[in-house]
């Protein structure tokens, strides 16, 4: 990765693939059965998006390893052009109270209760053959809180299942990131960050975060990691999305991020903008000639009211859904866009006062 531009800590740059490079801080929309929620692929090259990820979990059971192979990989089966990203599944796994041991990691489906076993090189063999341009390797992702002695072993086999993951990968054309785990401990996630550093990874996830803690636990936690980690490879604060968050985090020195916030909140008729949250069911924007966020640029600020948006979800109108979801990743990307322009310009500073007045609480 090539820094181009800093203030303080905050950083722009360049980060490369073998299919193509993506301009940093960078916002990664969440497709995690191989669609953005509601959106095409001809939508995420309207909204500006560059990386879109996938869900190894839930594609490597339907519709299978072996169909996304088939088809020449995650971006050929969705259509899409521009680059991807798969996770390793493993927050999806450890969500479901599998089985651990030091080897690998047992579930069920969650589609038909079959019993599956996930090691860190079957992991990275699965997502060689989705093929996306970046894959994650396998970590150990403890709830939190938990207990001190659950946290230390959870690190622990991240970074031997680090190591492992590393000695399997095979496609050069695959970039691989390691994870940073270490709950909300600074001295832990310095300890963790300096293991997985050491293996020269292509970049860094850093996970286990965003799981329930506060933000101001979560942000000591992330900037003892951060201080650790390569200034020359992609920093990727795994599953933030949040406004707020994120532009504390990019003040830190991360690049890039990945979050179903957006549209989550947009199948709900909650919108972001510039303000904070606006609910669009709510009555008061009945008659509203407003678009979502006057500051928006994006498709659906540009056509359309709150008042017609209300209306649409009033009657239950699944373009509703979409049109939301739609504003919801384009104002993210574009604020991402904003972010790396003010760092150019020396205003980052400035730009977080403005957001976090709206979104720090």
């Amino acid at each position: 990765m090539k820094v181009e531009a800093s203030c303080g800590t905050a950083r722009a740059g360049v980060a490369s693939t073998s299919r193509g490079n993506y301009l940093t801080p960078c916002f990664m929309p969440v497709g995690t059965r191989g669609a953005i929620k509601y959106l095409s692929a001809e939508d995420y090259e309207s909204v500006g998006a560059r990386i879109v990820l996938g869900n190894t979990y839930h594609l490597m059971l339907r519709p299978g390893t072996e169909v996304v192979e088939r088809f020449g990989g995650l971006a050929r089966f969705a259509g899409w052009d521009g680059l991807t990203l798969t996770d390793s599944g493993g927050f999806q796994v450890f969500s479901l109270d599998p089985a651990v041991d030091d080897d690998g990691v047992t579930f069920r489906s969650t589609y038909d209760g079959s019993l599956h076993r996930f090691t860190p090189e079957t992991a990275v063999d699965v997502q060689q053959r989705i093929g996306a341009d970046i894959q994650m390797a396998l970590d150990v992702c403890p709830p939190l809180p938990s207990a001190p002695p659950v946290i230390e072993e959870a690190l622990r086999r991240t970074g031997e299942w680090a190591e492992r993951a590393r000695s399997s990968h095979r496609r050069e054309d695959q970039s691989l990131f390691g994870i940073v785990q270490g709950g909300v401990d600074p001295d832990l996630r310095r300890r963790s960050a300096a293991q997985i550093a050491s293996l020269q990874f292509d970049g860094y996830g850093i996970g286990g975060l965003s799981v329930g803690e506060t933000r101001e636990e979560m942000l000591p936690a992330l900037a003892a990691a951060l201080e650790v980690l390569p200034q020359d490879r992609p920093r990727y604060l795994m599953g933030v999305g949040d406004p707020a968050s994120l532009v504390e985090a990019v003040n830190l020195g991360v690049d890039q991020f990945d979050c179903v916030l957006q549209t989550r909140l947009g199948r709900h008729g909650t919108a972001l903008t510039r303000a904070g949250r606006v609910n669009l069911k709510r009555a008061e924007f009945t008659l509203s000639d407003q678009p979502i966020d006057p500051t928006c640029s994006c498709m659906v600020c540009q056509r359309h009211s709150r008042g017609y948006l209300r209306h649409l979800f009033q009657v239950g109108e699944p373009t509703a859904a979409r049109l939301v979801s739609l504003h919801n990743v384009s104002w993210t990307i574009l604020l991402m866009a904003e972010m790396r322009q003010r760092i150019f310009e020396g205003t980052f500073d400035a730009l977080r006062t403005e957001i976090l007045a709206a979104w720090g609480s």
